[in-house]
């Protein structure tokens, strides 16, 4: 009987950890052989191995997993549209935009600068939707929204902010962030971006004056998010944000 658990946890253990088909295919074969072997003594418990399918992650998912959890375990993303995948959160973490806390299961904190855009008429910019790098589109209604990068002040990541995502409409750059305007806001959720991943949002919300901006609304593309300098982070495996649709709304139907 011990014999019998003891392969069991063999088992058990290998089923949650990262480990290569082949491998895993030996261990248990070996562990059948012991259970036949062992079979004469537990006459009264015949050999029953029935493991549960092995997680085969990438390998970059291995990083940031708990207790031998893959994050493929986590985020099936990709499967439904407007969502991204594991790749794309990879090259968060690797970029310092995304902490991944070991927890169970894994939590996904971010700083996130919310810069609204104040327009004429108590109007206020609103992104409506976006179109993804896989063709699919999310809706989104909310103000321009950035992750903060590593040490990166509130003024750098506004200014930041506003040229990647508006750069290829306005050419002035020209911000101006209205004093006292400065909010903080702590938000836990489902992650919108990758389902079943729980997150954390610190959000640094300021209200901007931005020159240069069309009075009707309008489209903009992005430039691509990160940077492959080796060849080796595998962008075209990650999805990412291609085109933003943005328009003007009425400031009091946006949450502050």
């Amino acid at each position: 009987m011990i014999i019998e658990s003891d392969c069991n946890m063999v088992v058990d253990a290998v089923n949650t950890a990262c480990e290569d088909l082949s491998e895993f295919g030996c261990i248990v074969r070996a562990c059948r052989r012991l259970l036949l072997q062992s079979h004469a003594v537990f006459s009264k418990f015949p050999p029953c191995l029935t493991p549960r399918p092995p997680l085969r992650p990438p390998r970059l998912s291995q990083i940031g997993s708990n207790a031998g959890y893959p994050l493929t375990f986590w985020i099936p993303g990709g499967v439904k549209p407007g969502t991204k995948n594991v790749h794309s959160l990879w090259l968060e973490i690797s970029d310092g935009e995304t902490l991944l806390v070991d927890s169970f299961p894994p939590l996904r904190t971010v700083n996130v600068v919310t810069v609204r855009i104040l327009g004429k008429d108590n109007l206020i910019l609103v992104e409506s939707r976006q179109e993804l790098s896989d063709g699919s589109v999310r809706d989104r209604f909310r103000p321009l929204s950035e992750k903060m990068k590593p040490n990166e002040t509130l003024e750098e990541a506004v200014v930041r902010a506003v040229e990647e995502e508006l750069g290829s409409i306005t050419d002035s750059g020209a911000v101006r962030i209205v004093s006292g305007s400065y909010r903080k806001k702590l938000e836990e959720r489902n992650s919108a971006s990758y389902p079943g991943l729980p997150a954390r949002n610190v959000l640094h919300s300021v209200e901007v004056w931005v020159e240069g901006l069309p009075d009707e609304d309008f489209c903009t593309e992005e430039k691509e998010e990160y940077v492959d300098f080796d060849g080796t982070r595998g962008l075209e495996k990650a999805v990412s944000v291609r085109k933003h649709y943005w328009k003007w709304v009425n400031s009091e139907s946006v949450c502050s």
